[in-house]
């Protein structure tokens, strides 16, 4: 009688088990674990060969940075853009400025299409007062400044350092380097009164290697690595990162500029590079997004590697 007893208990605990959920541990004997882990490492591994494509839609109501205001310079198109959109996109408030007042303002409609909630400012980074005002007016409308991301540069057409003018160079140093100076200078006071924040600075592969004929963005690129590292150095202890990362070719209209006026085109400069492509802004926007994220609260005064591998080549 025991063994009928028995086998209708194992015969009613099978049954039971049909109607409900497998254990882990039955999960893994099965090898559903198995699968599922493979399927999500698989879907992790993106080809870099062929980035990923900017998403679309709305703002993610419980995005990564939601409710922190972020303060961009030079915003109007290329890396800048492109990361005020996808900051948004994460529920920032972003603040920008740029000079080309007509796309700045037809990018924050285009924010705001999406959801996102974007305020441009006049803003020449080349002016003491205009960075100082542009400062303060995202401070007085938002409160604070949680993150900024000094990238308002330029580029200019290439010439020999014998044939360079005095003009020509302080144009590119005032706007690339000391642009940087600046928005540091009254960006870190805002942030050491509300205890803390995150600065994130635009740098280049140019700053890394010298490379004939545009000596004053190579040396405004590395100056802005340097000032980044004693900066960061300056604010040991003060809850305030800041931190660099160096692009390579992205393809920005910037840089179709530049090849232009060197007469190269997109293919021949993407052989250069290891990847055998030009990165996109979608890829620079998400190194910065990185730097500024909780996940990166151990980079402290360090320059990141955007080039695709041609600093390592």
């Amino acid at each position: 009688m025991s063994n009928t007893k028995d086998k209708n208990q194992q015969s009613g605990d099978s049954g039971k088990r049909k109607n409900s959920r497998m254990t882990r541990r039955e999960m893994i004997g099965a090898g559903v674990v198995g699968l599922a882990a493979t399927a999500t490492a698989q879907s992790a591994f993106a080809n870099t060969q062929k980035p990923v494509e900017p998403e679309s839609g709305k703002v993610n109501s419980n995005g990564r940075f939601k409710d922190k205001v972020v303060l961009i310079t030079g915003a109007t198109s290329g890396i800048g853009k492109t990361t005020a959109y996808a900051f948004a996109k994460e529920g920032a408030k972003v603040f920008f400025c740029g000079r080309r007042t007509n796309l700045s303002e037809a990018n924050v409609l285009e924010i705001q299409a999406f959801g996102g909630e974007a305020t441009y400012m006049q803003a020449d980074v080349r002016k003491e007062t205009d960075v100082r005002n542009f400062i303060n007016g995202c401070v007085q409308k938002y409160g604070r400044i949680d993150i900024a991301f000094n990238n308002a540069g330029i580029e200019a057409p290439p010439k020999a350092i014998a044939e360079l003018s005095l003009e020509e160079w302080n144009n590119v140093i005032a706007t690339n380097a000391t642009g940087v100076f600046l928005s540091m200078k009254y960006e870190i006071p805002v942030m050491q009164r509300q205890g803390g924040g995150i600065i994130v600075n635009t740098a280049s592969v140019g700053g890394h290697q010298g490379f004939p004929n545009i000596a004053p963005y190579g040396a405004s690129k590395a100056g802005v690595m340097s000032l980044t590292r004693t900066a960061a150095m300056e604010l040991t202890g003060k809850n305030i990162r800041v931190n660099s990362f160096s692009p390579g070719a992205v393809d920005t209209p910037m840089l179709r500029r530049a090849l232009s006026s060197w007469g190269t085109t997109t293919q021949a400069t993407a052989k250069d590079y290891p990847i055998n492509r030009l990165a996109t802004p979608e890829e620079m926007a998400r190194v910065v997004m990185w730097l500024s994220s909780d996940d990166a609260t151990i980079m402290v005064g360090t320059d990141i590697d955007a080039t695709g591998g041609y600093l390592t080549k």
